[in-house]
């Protein structure tokens, strides 16, 4: 699945990429179809090529540019938001919570991860879990239809010991690493170089793994992003934004544009901006009042006429007409599920929906985040990291942090088994810094 070097694989993806971003590809779709049964890879080749060359349509309504000047360009008009004093002590506890909260919610996302919001709901109801309270439970024997994602077994209910490895907290911790390497002036080809030396080829997935297989080519940033990669505006970006907000408490701005300079190596466009949003919108929950406030900052960090913004502006819409969460993703899903279940725009929706009915409830807010489907451990995870910056850690309920042991498994060289304490320790000099 999402196979990079294999033609098939990048030519359809490309397809669904080119339309979905406004391109003109009605005359191609039937060849590319046709071709994708049974044709030679060098014609899928040539066909990508003339799909790459493909003009966009006039009436296309967007503006989504991938340079950062022109990002700071397109950004709206918005007053800074409001500040709240943080002492070093409340900060350490913030920064510490929003570690622990991402990872809870990404563990319990794992076991269900790539399955429908109508599945994961029939499965927690047969096991007498809905609404989301606890980790998932494996029901045993399993019923027919449902497969746990492998895993499942350091995930689910009564087999939690750790944060289990997971590419999501991989790459917290690459930041983290990044940061401690070369400091926050940092580019995108330190990126490359820790990635290159700190992330097994086969630990990156979808864009991350064609930037990789880019860097092994030759190509350098930002062209690393662009070249043979349909994956360029999905989630990859987005989950790699928390350290960046995590080391800018109150500073959106700053987050931001730290979140550029990682960003760039993989994602182009709304790919960018996922991780833009995510990380001003952590950045801000250190210091905001209330989530509402939190996610209308971060959404002046992110161009204004993006099909992001105009998705996040339409999250926020829906609950300030008082919709139930129900009917609200029903709308999400009518609006935005065309997408790929890891596609940024449709994700970034659901974290957004899942921070404003949660309530200022870390259960309903992570429980949320995963029952709204799609990609569910990183929803978890940046829902539970946002929720740890602004509430911490008083807020998180032990049933989800208990067990997680203080430890994390991960594939970043030197950190596997690291404790959570200390990464969290170590990421607070950094906010100190700035803060």
């Amino acid at each position: 699945m999402y196979d990079v070097v294999d033609a098939k694989h990048i030519l359809a993806d490309e397809l669904a990429q080119r339309r979905e971003s406004g391109y003109d590809v009605e005359g191609l779709e039937v060849r590319i179809n046709g071709a994708l049964a049974d044709h030679p890879e060098d014609e899928l080749w040539r066909l990508l090529k003339h799909l790459e060359d493909a003009p966009r349509r006039p009436q296309w309504p967007y503006d989504e540019p991938s340079e950062l000047e022109k990002i700071r360009e397109s950004l709206p008009k918005s007053p800074q938001p409001p500040t709240l004093s943080l002492g070093e002590e409340e900060l350490r506890d913030r920064v510490r919570a929003a570690w622990l909260g991402r990872c809870a919610g990404c563990n319990l996302g794992k076991p269900i991860e790539g399955w429908t919001r109508e599945d994961i709901r029939r499965y927690l109801e047969l096991a007498g879990e809905y609404p989301i309270q606890d980790y998932v439970p494996r029901l045993e024997p399993m019923p027919e239809g449902f497969e746990m994602h492998p895993s499942w077994r350091d995930a689910v209910r009564g087999n939690v010991r750790f944060m289990a490895r997971d590419d999501d907290i991989d790459y917290t911790i690459l930041g983290l690493n990044i940061l401690e390497t070369y400091g926050f002036e940092f580019g995108p080809e330190d990126v490359a170089e820790q990635w290159m030396s700190h992330m097994p080829f086969l630990a990156t997935y979808t864009a991350e793994r064609a930037a990789y297989r880019n860097l092994v080519y030759g190509l350098r940033p930002p062209d690393t992003a662009g070249y043979r990669n349909p994956y360029r505006e999905w989630i990859g970006a987005q989950i790699r934004a928390d350290i960046w907000g995590y080391v800018s408490p109150g500073d959106p701005a700053r987050a931001a544009s730290l979140a550029f300079k990682d960003a760039s190596l993989s994602h182009t466009g709304n790919g960018i901006y996922g991780e833009m949003w995510a990380s001003a919108l952590i950045a801000t929950c250190f210091v905001a009042r209330d989530m509402r406030t939190a996610l209308e900052a971060a959404l002046a960090l992110v161009p204004a006429r993006s099909r992001l913004a105009e998705a996040l502006r339409h999250v926020i819409s829906l609950y300030d007409r008082g919709n139930e969460w129900e009917a609200a993703r029903y709308e999400l899903e009518k609006s935005y599920g065309h997408y790929n279940w890891v596609h940024t725009i449709n994700n970034a929706a659901v974290v957004a929906a899942a921070l404003l009915w949660g309530d200022g409830d870390y259960t309903r807010t992570i429980g949320l985040a995963v029952q709204g489907g799609w990609d569910t451990d990183c929803n978890g995870a940046t829902a539970g990291s946002a929720f740890g910056a602004m509430h911490g850690t008083e807020a998180l309920p032990e049933h989800w942090v208990s067990p997680l042991n203080d430890l994390v498994r991960s594939m970043v060289t030197g950190f596997d088994g690291s404790r959570l304490s200390d990464l969290a320790e170590r990421t607070l000099q950094f906010a100190l810094r700035s803060h």
